[in-house]
């Protein structure tokens, strides 16, 4: 296998909605946007799917020094491989992806937050960052990207989060600042224990209306001379607002299931976002 090869199967499960979003990407920017999405699933599956910090750590250690590996041109994972060959210029990225992985760094530190200024540190770290280097991977005019795609990023993290309350919550991590809980009157036992009361139903659509008026004003700042090369995060926004409809429609009911679009839908919002 390939590094290409790797990064595909590595990159999005078929059928998910970033397997949608990429196939949207202009055909000679599919190989670099594939192999970002590839190392965010190789930070996200060490962090998330590590139950031991102190083996998280490590493995975050060993990305670390391929990191400097990649920018120093000598690279051995795949997916590092792959941003050697695609990345025009691996030096002018090497600060936003070690700023990634220690956005996903903070997951071994910290399972709570106080409040959203404390929360928004580490969307911007995993959100904003990421969508920046996907934004400049394609963009007429990469040196301005971050200043629309690192909002768009955010936007879509805090988005994310909210489908994947209950998951979250059963692995030890509450994204849902503390002081927002209070002020709604929910409990981390409620989540854990799967709880639908009155309270978090108003509570998850109070988040719910953050992040989607969030992606909205995000959306609407890409600018128009940038929406066909950036497809891929212009679906990936489409398809998230749908799903944030589909997850209000449901009654919020995301502490036992993943609520998701069918395959069939999402491939039809993602063709048609501009």
């Amino acid at each position: 296998m390939n590094f290409d090869e790797y990064c595909q199967q590595k990159a999005a499960l078929p059928g998910s909605s970033t397997y949608y979003a990429l196939r949207q990407a202009p055909a000679a920017g599919q190989p670099l946007l594939t192999a970002l999405f590839a190392l965010r699933r190789e930070f996200e599956e060490t962090v998330k799917e590590t139950s031991d910090p102190t083996i998280g750590r490590t493995k975050l250690a060993w990305w670390q020094n391929e990191l400097a590996a990649l920018a120093a041109g000598s690279p051995t994972h795949p997916v590092a491989k792959a941003l050697a060959a695609y990345l025009p210029d691996v030096a002018a990225s090497y600060p936003a992806l070690q700023t990634l992985l220690a956005g996903y760094e903070m997951d071994l530190d910290q399972a709570r937050y106080l409040d959203y200024p404390n929360l928004r540190r580490y969307v911007q770290n995993v959100g904003g960052t990421f969508a920046t280097l996907v934004a400049r991977a394609t963009a007429k005019d990469p040196a301005q990207a971050a200043s629309w795609a690192a909002p768009l990023g955010e936007a879509l993290q805090l988005a994310q989060m909210i489908g994947e309350t209950g998951n979250d919550a059963r692995h030890g991590r509450i994204y849902i600042p503390i002081d927002e809980m209070q002020r709604f009157n929910v409990t981390a036992a409620d989540l854990i224990n799967r709880k639908y009361t009155d309270a978090f139903t108003e509570l998850m659509r109070f988040e719910t209306q953050r992040a989607r008026a969030a992606l909205q004003v995000a959306l609407a700042a890409v600018p128009a001379s940038e929406r066909r090369a950036q497809r891929t995060l212009v679906a990936q926004a489409a398809l998230t607002l749908a799903l944030l409809d589909e997850i209000e429609s449901d009654g919020y009911h995301v502490l036992h299931q993943r609520i998701a679009l069918t395959p069939i839908r999402k491939l039809w919002i993602a063709w048609r976002a501009r």
